[in-house]
């Protein structure tokens, strides 16, 4: 199920994607982009599909797979929150000592990482939390949206 940036897959949960068909819930974001609806209870899928990728399929240490879960949950949110879309992806990569997760949605805005300071606000610390447990996070603007991404480096954890 390869795809690129532009290209959308087959959705699940219910939201279809080209060819109007809904993709089951097996889908895996390291074959290629998987749609899910930009809905709250889409960071519970999420977290499923991260988590048994990294921990199941690519037998990850505990710890690794729980940061990445918490991350890729949290980039989600953001989507969903700010995107103003229907949907968005989830791509997880493996490569050479890495692993890479990127949520990609339609809109060109930019994240905004909050300085810290404001400790009891819950909205906006999704940023701050990626900064302090990815190895690296950045933007990369896509032909059609972007790719909110981070990497965390497999050895040494």
């Amino acid at each position: 199920m390869a795809a690129t940036a532009d290209t959308p897959m087959r959705d699940v949960m219910g939201v279809s994607g080209p060819s109007g068909a809904a993709a089951d819930m097996t889908s895996d974001p390291s074959a290629g982009e998987v749609r899910l609806p930009a809905r709250p209870e889409s960071a519970a899928l999420v977290r499923r599909l991260t988590r048994d990728l990294l921990r199941d399929r690519w037998l990850l240490s505990r710890q690794l797979t729980e940061d990445a879960v918490q991350l890729a949950a949290e980039l989600a949110a953001n989507a969903v929150q700010h995107a103003g879309a229907h949907s968005f992806g989830l791509l997880v990569r493996r490569r050479r000592g890495w692993i890479r997760v990127e949520i990609r949605d339609p809109s060109r805005a930019l994240p905004c990482l909050l300085p810290p300071g404001r400790e009891l606000d819950l909205n906006g610390r999704g940023l701050f939390l990626v900064d302090a447990l990815a190895d690296r996070w950045g933007v990369d603007l896509l032909p059609r949206g972007k790719s909110t991404w981070f990497e965390l480096r497999l050895s040494g954890r």
